[in-house]
């Protein structure tokens, strides 16, 4: 399995980006109704150029976001 068949697999959404790149979104439910949406962007060969974590609150609002990909920049309230 090639690395993009495998971020398809794992991640279920994605789009194309300029270039050949793509942007894959994963989001998972939480038990309080909140939502951390995992979102992973690489170029044409698939080599990742970032990765990030959004959390929503139950009113789909964006309350923290954690660049973990080139940098942890740890998290950061909006």
């Amino acid at each position: 399995m090639n690395l993009r068949e495998r971020n398809e697999k794992k991640f279920g959404n994605w789009q194309e980006l300029p270039g050949g790149g793509r942007r894959y979104r994963l989001d998972v439910r939480g038990r309080m109704g909140w939502v951390a949406r995992y979102i992973k962007e690489t170029d044409s060969q698939e080599i990742t150029l970032g990765f990030r974590q959004e959390i929503f609150n139950e009113f789909g609002e964006l309350v923290e976001i954690h660049e973990k990909y080139p940098v942890d920049t740890g998290h950061r309230k909006v």
